[in-house]
């Protein structure tokens, strides 16, 4: 591995930051981004391994609340300072009641023509034994239900839980999650906190252990799992069209792969709402809704299967 060395500050500790001015390593030289769809699609024809990083910006489209604008506060707290490791070990009632809001709304989504196009594309490529991967932000699983087979989640996943005290990993997607936080988690700031006790909260269902769970998702300041991040090292190293979609660019250390992808001289196309502050290091730059501008970007080329 070469490509990621260099900001192994950020990466190794693999803290989940949010912050809109953290770097470290070699970026690419920043660029006037391209919009031109036909240049950019005769390089998706020739992309033989392409990394798909998104961001919650694709999930919002199918009304998954991100944590900006106007879901920023959850009644009168801070939406990040409720993803965090302190707020869950003094607060446990309250950042379940936040997180269970927030389940409940994304099991209750479906994917959009964003999830469905990358899904699609993944399969389409296979066939041709090109190689699409989505290195995804999100905590929900619309990715999985479009379809997609190779999704590396970095932030976790709303859908399972982890024991505090022997750490089993879970598949859990029952609502409510448990009979205490039936009908709780409402973001209204004049509702007050249901003081759920620890013990009514989720616990394990493991013999003889009964801990207390929590959401298996990284919390800010917490670090990500080294493993999965070695696998994501190895995927950008190996692309050769990086897409960053949906994403803000501000959350590390996810806000640095398509710069760093960028630094190998790999184009890469930035499908936001808005310019963000990496979109200067970006070779393309598609502004709009990702389920109107991804769908035409990934569509089958003309050159696909000749």
């Amino acid at each position: 591995m070469t490509m990621l060395l260099p900001r192994r500050a950020i990466v190794s500790l693999g803290l989940r930051l949010y912050c809109s001015h953290a770097t470290s390593g070699p970026l690419a030289e920043k660029t006037s981004s391209s919009s031109d769809m036909s240049e950019f699609r005769k390089v998706f024809s020739k992309a033989q391994h392409i990394a798909i990083i998104t961001g919650a910006g694709v999930s919002a489209e199918s009304g998954v609340p991100t944590f900006r604008g106007e879901h920023e506060k959850w009644r009168k707290w801070q939406s990040q300072d409720l993803a965090s490791p302190e707020a869950f070990s003094r607060y446990p009632s309250r950042v379940w009641e936040f997180y269970h809001h927030r389940r409940e709304v994304a099991l209750s989504k479906k994917p959009n023509a964003a999830h469905l196009a990358i899904a699609e594309c993944e399969a389409r490529l296979k066939k041709e034994g090109r190689q699409v991967v989505v290195i995804t932000q999100c905590i929900d699983d619309l990715h999985q239900q479009a379809g997609s087979k190779h999704v590396l989640r970095i932030h976790g996943s709303l859908t399972e839980t982890r024991c505090v005290s022997c750490g089993d990993v879970d598949v859990n997607k029952r609502s409510p999650i448990c009979a205490a936080l039936k009908n709780k988690g409402s973001p209204d700031p004049n509702v007050p906190d249901a003081n759920i006790p620890v013990d009514k909260l989720p616990r394990c269902s493991e013999s003889d252990c009964n801990g207390l769970l929590r959401p298996n998702v990284v919390f800010f300041g917490e670090t990500l799992d080294s493993h999965l991040l070695t696998k994501v090292e190895k995927e950008l190293e190996i692309c050769d069209l990086c897409l960053v979609v949906g994403t803000s660019s501000i959350v590390y250390p996810a806000a640095m792969f398509g710069p760093q992808v960028a630094s190998r001289g790999v184009p890469v196309a930035e499908f936001n709402l808005r310019a963000t502050p990496k979109s200067e290091y970006f070779t393309y730059h598609f502004q709009g809704p990702c389920g109107t501008t991804l769908p035409a970007a990934l569509a089958p080329h003309e050159s696909e299967g000749v």
